[in-house]
């Protein structure tokens, strides 16, 4: 690690063996920052990460404990905070309700706690990045959503989501910087095969290259907004570095069906038959289904400067190839 006087200076990034929080970490890391990752105990994707970006500094911890949070973020005394971390599947979220509470909504309440107390103690700016989600709005009226679009979440993972949102704002009244990314599908090769566009990317390349028959999947009706992930995280940092701290919505403008995923997939992987292959099955339809999710992101484009580098068509290009590499 280069010397103090070659850094721009430290960053704390929970959930950063994530997809989003790999990213950030290298991104901060070629940049000229000292980042510091919290992980879980036994955490399998360490490693990779350690491989990937040897600088990054990893400590042991887990948001819901809460004094090991606090004391992590006195003892490194960060100027940013970028919270990633937390129960990332909303199918989990109703088998796990209690825990996505207390990490997702609970975990984000002590972060934001500990960085305004970090602030009082040494009188330095301190600047909080929390990442939200568009399931914060559930069941909205209109498409596409704006900052403005009321709070409406539809499942445990959105409700957790939605409590850490309105308490950054509470904190930035408080005169934390703290800023909040509602952040709409991203994705890439880095994706977990839990989330569905890593399941259906996967088995592109698995049925392209004869080692699986067929795809199950539920609603294919429907849509969301999907972006390219380091695109994504690029708009973390300008939300932090911004002036003045809000509220952000970081995505694309169009929405796509699972089905449009699906067809672009397999066809990419040189599956023409994808329709046949593609077994509708109940056990994956959610309890209750999000309405089409769009997110109108003018406020990211005109106050940040952000906007989206790569189609549709590409990032599941980009997945597709990743997974037939595997092969």
């Amino acid at each position: 690690m280069p010397a103090r006087n070659d850094l721009i200076g430290r960053v704390f990034v929970t959930g950063v063996t994530g997809q989003d929080g790999s990213f950030l970490a290298e991104q901060l890391s070629d940049r000229g920052w000292e980042v510091h990752g919290l992980v879980h105990a036994g955490d399998g994707q360490a490693a990779a990460l350690s491989a990937r970006t040897p600088q990054v500094v990893l400590h042991e911890g887990d948001l819901t404990d809460q004094a090991r949070i606090a004391a992590l973020i006195d003892e490194i005394a960060p100027e940013e905070i970028y919270n990633l971390g937390g129960v990332s599947s909303v199918a989990l979220s109703w088998q796990e309700p209690l825990l996505t509470a207390a990490v997702n909504g609970l975990g984000a309440a002590g972060l934001l706690d500990a960085a305004w107390r970090l602030q009082e103690r040494t009188g330095r700016p301190v600047r909080v990045m929390q990442a939200s989600s568009a399931e914060i709005f559930g069941a909205p009226e209109h498409a596409p959503q704006t900052e403005a679009t009321p709070l409406r979440p539809l499942n445990p993972y959105g409700a957790a989501k939605a409590y850490a949102h309105q308490l950054t704002g509470v904190y930035r009244g408080r005169g934390l910087h703290a800023s909040s990314v509602i952040l709409y599908n991203h994705e890439s090769p880095r994706r977990p095969e839990t989330f569905v566009t890593r399941k259906i990317t996967r088995a592109a390349a698995m049925i392209a290259a004869g080692k699986q028959d067929n795809l199950h999947l539920g609603n294919l009706d429907a849509r969301r907004d999907w972006g390219w992930a380091p695109d994504y995280v690029e708009a973390m940092q300008l939300a932090v570095r911004h002036e003045s701290p809000g509220d952000y919505i970081v995505a694309t403008g169009r929405s796509h069906s699972v089905r449009d995923f699906v067809r672009t997939a397999f066809e990419h992987a040189g599956v023409t038959d994808w329709s046949e292959r593609v077994v509708v099955d109940p056990q994956f339809v959610r309890p209750v289904e999000a309405v089409e999710q769009v997110g109108d992101a003018r406020r990211a484009r005109a106050e940040l400067g952000w906007a989206p580098t790569v189609e549709f068509a590409d990032i599941v290009a980009r997945m597709v190839d990743a997974d037939l590499e595997s092969m």
